[in-house]
């Protein structure tokens, strides 16, 4: 996971709904991945972890934000043109080698099962695990001029691509490692900066790259979308079946409608995992 300040509540309550619902919490390892920058606060975020989880098994690493400075493009939700939005694009680098295999999450979701059916899936041989959504559509992902481009949109041609949502990924580092992943890409954030091919983030790359060739999880483990859509953040129901981790993607967040007594029905369902009720947890002293 990612931890900064404008997240930090998100990645607490997310942290102790896994811890909560685990049937072996020793045994869960986080990592958390911070911004290396002068405007940073490092020391901060790490003081708060000691004193919520003073027992928890977890390592810091720090994100140069210069790898990503000239490759980021803006998009249509400032949110998602930060530094440390990109970061999960390093995980293998910064992750060392004795970590094989992880399970990234968003900053902005809940557990509400226990994670270690969700790290135990088989990938078959896949790099990357996650819920798909085959339904959507795809190309509304990618502006008018990438579909036009022949060499853009031949890229899917041999695939089946579905949209799948990057803020639950199940992934094989060993495997991300030796097909040197994070180059590819690369290639199209720089591609992305020259030919303006895409409006959101650090997803369509990822989508470029990994559509179609993913191994489906069941959609029970990314019930997205809560926060509504990039420019509204309008309120919005559950999807129908089961439910394992609720994921307030999109531009509301659920401490923010809290705060501002207009929550959505399903930020009752965080609110109980929010320990920034206990304000004394969070002091700079």
């Amino acid at each position: 996971m990612t931890l900064d300040a404008t997240y930090l509540r998100g990645s607490i309550a997310a942290v102790l709904s896994v811890l909560h619902h685990s049937s072996c919490p020793e045994n869960i390892s986080f990592h958390f991945l911070t911004l290396s920058s002068p405007h940073h606060r490092p020391n901060h975020l790490l003081n708060t972890i000691l004193t919520t989880f003073p027992y928890l098994s977890f390592n810091l690493y720090r994100f140069d934000h210069n790898l990503v400075k000239n490759k980021i493009s803006l998009s249509v939700r400032r949110a998602l043109d930060q530094p440390l939005n990109y970061a999960r694009i390093y995980l293998a680098d910064l992750l060392p080698s004795s970590v094989r295999r992880v399970i990234y999450f968003d900053s902005d979701l809940i557990v509400v099962d226990d994670v270690g059916k969700l790290w135990g899936i088989n990938l078959n041989g896949k790099i990357l695990g996650a819920p798909e959504y085959c339904h959507a559509n795809f190309s509304s992902y990618f502006t008018a001029g990438f579909w036009s481009n022949p060499v853009f949109s031949g890229f899917f041609r041999d695939r089946r691509p579905c949209y799948f949502n990057t803020g639950v990924m199940v992934i094989d580092l060993d495997k991300w490692r030796e097909g040197r992943y994070t180059e590819k890409l690369e290639v199209w954030m720089r591609i992305q900066k020259k030919y303006r091919i895409y409006e959101l983030g650090s997803l369509p790359p990822f989508l470029l790259v990994f559509a179609g060739k993913v191994e489906p999880v069941e959609h029970r483990w990314n019930q997205h979308g809560l926060g509504g859509d990039n420019l509204e953040g309008l309120c919005r129901d559950l999807h129908p079946g089961p439910v394992s981790l609720l994921h307030w993607s999109g531009k509301g967040k659920p401490w923010l409608r809290l705060d501002s007594n207009k929550p959505c029905p399903l930020d009752s369902l965080w609110a109980p995992y929010d320990l920034f009720r206990h304000e004394p947890l969070f002091s700079d002293s």
